[in-house]
């Protein structure tokens, strides 16, 4: 009988590309984050699903070349691999247009990690693994698009041999996200492919040696989604961890869509947990990934989610907090306006990148944002962000509050309201749109979205509030806008400073 269950994801929001490692009885993960700086967030959890972010790998400017390559959207930093070897934890990752793969290293996992040491390789997705005599391995997707492998000095980041072709799965497009295991006297390569669309799946092969030659499972793909009614889809990219009580666990990404067909999702890619079972023939068996399952055996460590409410007291900003391509030292203060965060315009428009903008990703697909803004002089509020063309914000400044929507070429004003300087309380609320499968039409003869986006000027709790607009989601969906992100949501100034008292995030209100 299992003491507990869990709920799937087990790290929502836009957490893609999932890698994780176990010391002892600790567990550590990282994934992608693309062009948001810092990069690679880092989570710590003592059961496989309570996860609390711990920092960020890449966490100062000397480690990246700063703004992120070509200030693109879904650019920058992909699909990292984390490792624990010889007493200290490796993480190898690919700077997509800025460097191309690279290895840092770090003492403990809180830090600091070092610069980053380039592999001269070409392709993405970069794993390490070792054998029992040191002889480390680096397996990654190569720039014709199959798996290949090349043996590495992680040190030196030399390339001492190969690299050279290894099993690229089963014919579906983009084999991609090796992971290489030592399990028993066997190797295994645990890959992507399919896409990480719908039809994404995990695959898997094995040898007696990394060299090969491989021999991929007959039951693949070991895990997809694609074709089937389950409300997690795009299941991929998946690691493999072993628990202290001897079970296997899955991490991978996936997604949940919303909305009248064709369904989309808004949230980004997810990680998720799953069990694995071996087969008689040592192959492993990965169910489809369940919304609801028994833990993993072992103490229970439910872990203190962040604070609701950020009042900006502290010295710096807490790990989860996240910016578009860089973060200037200039451009915001803790220490200017004690108790405020403080940005400074740096960019007059949120279409172009180098603008000031410091958010965290949604993580609900119900929730409530608000945040006390004094703009002074200048311009500023809350933006729900996918992209520079995908974006709805509210904003404050010269003696009015707006509501701005910014959808692929067409940007427009679509609320307008005087108000008074400041300080105002502005509010962004999200609320899944209530679909009846056979009534998708509005009453205007339009299709619902997955969810719809309210603005606020003022506390959107009160009795008898109005929103100032209501915007459909669908918009800011990965669906439409494309990419590997998923929603972002925070503080931005467009225009001369602008104070933040508070910054809160209420995942299902009651609004």
């Amino acid at each position: 009988m299992f003491d507990h269950t869990y709920d799937n994801p087990v790290i929502s929001g836009f957490h893609p590309d999932p890698s994780v490692c176990r010391v002892g009885d600790d567990y550590y993960l990282v994934c992608s984050s693309f062009e948001y700086f810092p990069g690679l967030p880092l989570f710590h959890s003592r059961d496989l699903v309570h996860w609390e972010q711990i920092g960020n790998v890449l966490d100062r400017p000397s480690q990246l070349p700063l703004p992120l390559p070509g200030s693109k959207a879904s650019g920058g930093l992909y699909a990292p691999t984390i490792r624990h070897h010889d007493g200290r934890f490796w993480v190898v990752n690919t700077n997509v247009g800025g460097g191309g793969n690279f290895v840092v290293t770090a003492e403990r996992p809180e830090g600091p990690w070092s610069d980053p040491v380039r592999i001269d390789l070409e392709g993405i997705d970069p794993d390490l693994a070792w054998e029992e005599d040191g002889t480390c391995w680096c397996a990654f997707s190569g720039p014709a698009g199959g798996i290949n492998l090349a043996r590495i000095d992680p040190v030196t980041g030399a390339v001492l041999e190969g690299p050279f072709p290894t099993w690229s799965g089963t014919g579906l497009k983009y084999p991609e996200a090796p992971h290489l295991h030592r399990i028993g006297d066997w190797w295994y390569l645990l890959i992507a492919e399919g896409g990480t669309e719908r039809g994404h799946a995990v695959s898997v092969a094995r040898a007696r040696s990394p060299r090969g030659p491989w021999e991929g499972a007959p039951g693949n793909p070991l895990l997809s989604h694609s074709g089937t009614g389950r409300p997690i889809q795009n299941t991929g990219h998946a690691d493999l961890v072993q628990a202290p009580d001897g079970s296997w666990w899955m991490v991978l990404l996936g997604v949940r869509p919303r909305g009248f067909t064709p369904d989309v999702h808004v949230l980004g890619r997810e990680t998720f947990l799953t069990p694995v079972e071996w087969d008689e023939d040592g192959w492993p068996v990965v169910a489809p990934v369940p919304e609801r399952h028994p833990a993993p055996g072992g103490a229970w460590h439910p872990v203190q989610d962040p604070p609701a409410r950020d009042d900006f007291d502290g010295a710096a900003l807490a790990p989860h907090w996240i910016s578009p391509f860089t973060r200037p030292e200039s451009s915001w203060s803790l220490t200017e306006r004690p108790g405020s965060l403080v940005l400074h315009a740096t960019g007059p428009t949120l279409d172009t990148p180098g603008y000031t903008f410091v958010g965290r990703r949604q993580q609900h697909h119900d929730c409530r944002v608000t945040a006390l803004v004094d703009p002074g002089t200048g311009r500023g509020g809350i933006c729900v962000r996918l992209d520079e063309a995908h974006h709805y914000e509210v904003e404050a400044g010269d003696g009015e509050v707006r509501v701005v929507a910014r959808i692929g070429p067409l940007s427009q004003t679509v609320a307008q309201r005087s108000a008074p300087p400041g300080p105002l309380l502005l509010g962004v609320t999200v609320r899944t749109t209530d679909l009846v499968p056979a009534s998708p039409l509005l009453t205007d003869g339009h299709t619902t979205g997955p969810d719809t986006l309210a603005f606020w000027l003022g506390d959107p709790t009160a009795p008898g509030a109005h929103p100032l607009a209501e915007l459909d989601g669908r918009y800011l969906s990965t669906e439409v806008a494309a990419g590997f992100t998923g929603r972002v949501i925070g503080m931005y100034a467009t225009k001369g400073s602008v104070a933040f008292d508070w910054f809160e995030y209420v995942p299902s209100p009651a609004v």
